[in-house]
């Protein structure tokens, strides 16, 4: 028997996801009567403690007895339990600064960590995320900036309507004018971004006839790395080769920049990549861009305009592209910028079935088969006080000989 809890989230601002619905529980315990679980009290979780008690869940202020914690967001440190296994999102991969302190309270603590990030597969891509909900809030952000800074049409917050259909419903409702929309990315993001776009009826074209041509209705295409980056050299390769030296091209995102009116950023940033558009490239009388629902959210990063992430209560901020500068979303000059960087809270209903979904298919087994898959042997970050081989390269972050700024 393998005793789980549900854990209470309890990082700020509040988090209202959770690992499992009460209904995916259940569904758990029929797989695998070996398992056993505990749900903490939470005041603030999308599915109430008494829909887990009526589910058949023991709901408690106390799961010290549990051997592995499931959580979300990182644990305050407080709140760590010695010699426990915990799953959740550490924020310390890319030795994040703020969060330096938490992983050396986990090796202190003799915690065995489990990143959900690092949850992949031998190949390395990842099997479990919000990546969807991301993409789905993200562009339906975009479109309600849009709607809000031309005066066209009002959405509400997705976070004030019960789920995905009700954002739906709201789409249903509106018309987008004949804009052109580029969106990057190949993963879970820039599908559920595509969601968005497809369920608008806005219609998908293809690159040359995308950058030849103007249209009367709504248009999208979809640039993956090697439409907005070129070889320094002028040589055609692969994406293989981009990943493995991005620092041989260069930017030719500009292409795109002269003929859109939306970029709706769902790409995966890597380091030494060349970014999408530079404060000066801005400035350009060619840079048609906008509006940006920039997804990814790498501040200071690949996209000029994305000088800070927003929120979810003020989502929206203008950037004044001629000073490199902050003003309000609604003056006629300004660039659009929606740069939430917790964007799936928002859908946190939908958010956290479709993550179980993930969670029961690829790790919950794990524990039952011996991990015949290697699934928790690629995702253990730390044991017995330790970092785990694949792991060892954040040494000098723990220790605190060297700390890498990185974006997030």
């Amino acid at each position: 028997m393998i005793k789980f809890a549900l854990i209470k989230e309890r990082k700020t601002p509040p988090d209202r996801r959770v690992v499992f619905s009460p209904q995916k529980l259940q569904e758990i315990c029929q797989k695998f009567p070996e398992a056993e679980f505990k749900v903490e009290s939470s005041d603030i979780r999308i599915f109430s403690d008494e829909a887990y008690r009526k589910a058949g869940f023991e709901v408690t202020d106390d799961v010290s007895d549990c051997e592995v914690m499931l959580g979300v967001k990182e644990v305050p440190l407080p709140a760590l339990i010695p010699n426990k296994k915990y799953f959740f999102f550490s924020h310390t991969i890319k030795k994040q600064p703020y969060n330096r302190d938490l992983l050396r309270e986990i090796l202190k603590k003799n915690i065995e960590l489990y990143d959900h990030e690092v949850i992949v597969k031998e190949n390395g891509a990842r099997l479990i995320g919000f990546g969807r909900y991301a993409g789905l809030v993200g562009a339906y952000n975009g479109f309600r900036g849009i709607g809000l800074k031309e005066g066209l049409f009002r959405l509400p917050k997705a976070e004030d309507l019960p789920d995905l259909d009700a954002m739906c419903a709201e789409l249903d409702k509106i018309k987008i004018p004949p804009i052109k929309i580029v969106l990057t990315g190949s993963g879970k993001v820039a599908h559920g971004a595509k969601e968005i776009l497809d369920h608008l009826k806005i219609k998908k074209v293809g690159v040359e006839e995308y950058l030849n041509n103007d249209f009367k209705e709504a248009v999208y295409c979809i640039i993956d790395v090697l439409d907005y980056n070129k070889r320094k050299d002028g040589s055609l390769r692969n994406n293989k080769d981009f990943y493995k030296h991005p620092e041989e091209y260069k930017s030719d995102f500009m292409r795109f920049a002269r003929q859109s009116d939306m970029f709706i950023a769902g790409h995966f940033y890597g380091d030494g990549a060349p970014v999408f558009f530079t404060s000066e490239d801005a400035k350009s009388p060619d840079f048609k861009i906008k509006y940006i629902a920039d997804i990814s959210c790498d501040i200071h990063g690949p996209i000029a305009s994305t000088i800070r992430p927003s929120t979810i209560s003020e989502p929206f901020y203008g950037y004044d592209a001629q000073n490199e500068s902050e003003v309000d979303f609604r003056e006629k000059d300004s660039i659009l910028v929606m740069a939430v960087d917790n964007l799936p809270c928002e859908l946190p209903k939908d958010a956290s079935e479709g993550f179980g979904e993930m969670f029961l298919e690829h790790v919950i087994p794990a524990f039952f088969n011996n991990d015949k898959d290697g699934v928790l042997k690629r995702a253990k970050m730390t044991s017995a006080g330790k970092l785990t081989g694949k792991f060892n390269y954040l040494e000098d972050y723990v220790t605190g000989e060297l700390v890498k700024q990185d974006n997030i």
